[in-house]
């Protein structure tokens, strides 16, 4: 008999699903003094799972990554039991400091659909280019992730 753990864990598909149903996640740096600085952002997640952001390059978050580059990431959902769901990616965050590599992200953060033709990508690029100067990339490539769907147990615990 498989354990609860096991039953609730999401396949790989369930969670790349889960995970671009969403906007905003949780970032967990290492901050100041050894306490836990968790803060949300905007995201994208391309195919091999590894997940980009964008933040300004002297945000607290670049300076706690740049001291240990270990990160914890959760998207989650839920408000019953029965119904919490959840991703948490533990990785190394690397920071990008490379502007097309900003402008990329925060296109594919912002601009949904709209954002599908180079020509439309082109536009954002110049509306964004401002903004995109005084910024980073962050990218977590996942080193272990722990998923979770309590709707898998159909009301029982």
């Amino acid at each position: 008999m498989p354990s609860r753990r096991e039953l609730i864990t999401m396949t790989d598909e369930e969670r790349m699903t889960f995970i671009r149903s969403k906007k905003t996640l949780i970032i967990v740096s290492n901050g100041v003094g050894g306490f836990p600085h968790p803060m949300p952002m905007w995201f994208a997640i391309d195919d091999d799972g590894s997940v980009r952001m964008s933040t300004f390059r002297k945000s607290q978050k670049v300076k706690n990554v740049q001291r240990d580059p270990k990160v914890s990431l959760l998207v989650e959902d839920g408000e019953e039991y029965s119904e919490l769901r959840g991703v948490h990616i533990s990785g190394t965050c690397e920071i990008v400091d490379d502007l097309r590599a900003v402008q990329d992200t925060l296109v594919d953060i912002t601009g949904g659909e709209a954002a599908e033709s180079q020509e439309a990508r082109e536009g954002m690029y110049k509306v964004i280019e401002a903004t995109a100067a005084k910024r980073v990339l962050l990218r977590i490539k996942p080193e272990k992730i722990v998923s979770w769907d309590h709707s898998k147990l159909g009301g029982t615990y």
